[in-house]
């Protein structure tokens, strides 16, 4: 642990040179994110502002912060989740950055928010979520800091949907913009990145081969979607579970089967939840499950598989099965003992047992965070509390560097389309 409340808390001084090198690997895959960092040295549109950031403590998350501190801002960073905080990276943050971590793998309930609070004490001017603890934490507990705070991000659907219960019920007391509904973050990171992670940590965890597995998919969205296509895409036999008709069309659309859980519990192999709810998979799910389940989460909380209940019908002490993965015993409906594999705790399988999203994504996702706090700065005071899409401006422009970055030129259109577009009179 690092000593004083301004340096922050971490594991380990001496793991910093390794998170020099991985950070600075992550780099090469995120130019937009680089390119805006190399803009905001020159201009420091953040100078005087103090950032706090509950993120997951990772190689690309630390070149986000390294980005707002070139911007001129102050910022204190803690973990969206215990079990993501990558602590060499947290030891680089603080050793070479002087950017205030509060994060420590494994870290326990009350360490947890306590770390928010750490960042809180910073009193920040900007908040950046993932998964709105840090605004949760500051409205309930710390209303006497609300009129410090100019604006806030949030990262992830669970977040958002806390967010706009906030606003529905008129608490949300500072405009927070939505990164996780701009096109560039929606479509690359949710689909992309947690349809290939997630399988990496499922894979990493178990040794599991993919191929002929029947593999259930809880929820349809964008992060499902992206689950779903990369389980098929190795070779799984894919059931999709929604309580969306639009969603469950699309998947049907799609090619993918869609089933109640309490049909699909007692055929799958391996269960994925991706829905932003809480008891996706339960007591009468784990009932039907075959032995040898295998149930993960990729979902933002650890509220999506129901562990109490798992632990209420385990026949004995649930044990260490290997790395990352438990094992419960339960008696099945015919008496028959069966046990049930579950991964990293049913807390996000891809940050946990592997290492999230690749860099080239969340140089995206992040190149969002970066430029939303800008504007949020520039326009301090003209933005009403409640939750604001990221400008449609700024997706387009973060588009337009990827592609520049990645080599791809794309058409224009003449002046004869562009004014056929906006017109009204032309016709048929």
């Amino acid at each position: 642990m690092t000593g004083g409340r301004t340096r922050g808390d971490i594991a380990d001084p001496s793991l910093a040179s390794l998170g020099r090198q991985r950070i600075a690997w992550a780099d090469g895959d995120m130019p937009v994110l680089r390119s805006i960092r190399e803009r905001f040295e020159r201009e420091r549109p953040l100078d005087g502002l103090v950032v706090g950031a509950c993120l997951h403590v990772t190689t690309e998350t630390a070149n986000l912060l390294k980005t707002l501190k070139a911007g001129g801002a102050t910022v204190l960073a803690c973990a969206s989740n215990p079990l993501s905080i990558q602590d060499d990276v947290a030891a680089c943050l603080v050793a070479d950055e002087a950017i205030a971590t509060f994060a420590v793998k494994g870290e326990n309930h009350e360490r947890y928010y306590g770390h928010i609070d750490a960042v809180l004490d910073g009193h920040p001017h900007l908040t950046m979520d993932d998964g709105c603890d840090l605004v949760s934490r500051l409205h309930q507990r710390r209303p006497h800091q609300l009129g410090e705070v100019i604006g806030g991000t949030e990262d992830t659907t669970t977040g958002v949907i806390r967010l706009r219960a906030m606003e529905a019920a008129g608490v949300l007391r500072y405009p927070i913009v939505a990164v996780n509904d701009a096109e560039t973050k929606r479509l690359f990171d949710n689909r992309h990145g947690t349809g290939q992670s997630t399988l990496d940590g499922i894979i990493r965890a178990t040794n599991l081969l993919v191929a002929g597995k029947r593999f259930v998919v809880a929820g349809y969205g964008s992060c499902g979607k992206g689950v779903a296509e990369r389980a098929r895409g190795l070779g799984a036999l894919v059931t999709v579970t929604e309580i969306d008709p639009l969603r469950a069309l699309e998947a049907v659309m799609d090619g993918f089967r869609v089933e109640p859980m309490a049909v699909a519990a007692r055929e799958g192999e391996v269960f994925v939840t991706v829905t932003g709810n809480t008891q996706v998979l339960r007591a009468e799910h784990f009932a039907e499950m075959r032995d040898g389940a295998i149930v993960a989460n990729a979902g933002h909380f650890d509220v999506e598989i129901d562990l109490v209940q798992l632990e209420a019908m385990a026949v004995g002490r649930r044990r260490t099965a290997r790395p990352m993965v438990e094992e419960f015993t339960v008696n099945s409906p015919d008496g028959a003992p069966r046990r049930i594999l579950v991964l990293a705790e049913g807390r996000l399988v891809n940050l946990s047992a592997a290492e999230g999203h690749p860099a080239a994504v969340m140089d995206l996702s992040f190149a969002n965070h970066a430029l939303a706090a800008e504007w949020l700065a520039r326009d301090r005071g003209k933005l009403s509390n409640r939750v604001h899409g990221v400008p449609a401006a700024v997706d387009a422009e973060i588009a337009r560097l990827k592609l520049q970055t990645m080599g791809t030129v794309m058409d224009e259109p003449s002046e004869s389309q562009r004014a056929y577009l906006a017109s009204w009179t032309a016709g048929t």
